[in-house]
């Protein structure tokens, strides 16, 4: 209980602050290639949720171009995504400034990935438990299938870890996590440059619980 309550967020400031300073030099390295090969911006910025449904400004490096149809409106992400951009979503490269969310305290190194505002009302009481601890860099859905699973399926593991989150369970998907990037399994799902839009639990497998 102690961990839960005290030391993870210690935990996670530190790691994340010890990793800031020794990723420095891939920071300044990938923020030079992105903006020869993307342009500005050179880190991407969006509202998601996190703890307790309060909304913060999530960081990623950018993957995806701004390249608009005749009308102005955004490419879909498979026409966007670069190839430097896929390179860096499958080696997680992309995730890195997230390490300044988790300083800040808005996220952790471990915990539901935090998704967009336009999602709260979909949710079921079920899954708006996953609401219920920070999200995280990577989390019990990264190490068991990543975007290749169904968003039912992800919310499934989601309150799984938030009932059983522990410091064993942490560094067992530390490492389970370095596995998975070293593989690059499950970044998309079939048919998706990225992971599709949440619209909403089917009727049938709604759990309110």
């Amino acid at each position: 209980m102690l961990y839960r309550q005290f030391f993870k967020s210690v935990i996670d400031r530190l790691l994340a602050g010890a990793g800031l300073i020794l990723t420095l030099p891939a920071f300044l390295l990938l923020a030079v290639m992105i903006g020869r090969r993307m342009g500005r911006p050179i880190v991407f910025r969006q509202t998601r949720i996190g703890l307790n449904h309060a909304a913060f400004e999530f960081l990623k490096f950018r993957t995806m171009t701004q390249d608009r149809d005749d009308q102005g409106n955004l490419l879909q992400d498979e026409l966007r995504l670069t190839p430097f951009g896929r390179f860096l979503r499958a080696s997680s490269l992309d995730e890195l400034p997230q390490l300044w969310n988790v300083v800040k305290g808005d996220m952790s190194l471990i915990g539901p990935r935090p998704l967009l505002p336009e999602y709260l009302p979909r949710y079921t009481a079920f899954q708006r438990r996953r609401h219920e601890v920070k999200p995280g860099i990577t989390g019990w859905v990264q190490v068991n299938g990543r975007n290749s699973l169904t968003w039912e399926q992800k919310f499934e593991l989601d309150v799984w870890y938030v009932d059983h989150r522990s410091l064993w369970l942490d560094v067992k998907i530390l490492w389970m996590t370095v596995l998975q990037v070293l593989r690059r399994e499950g970044i998309s799902q079939a048919g998706h440059a990225t992971m599709p839009e949440f619209v909403g639990s089917p009727t049938e497998s709604r759990r309110d619980g």
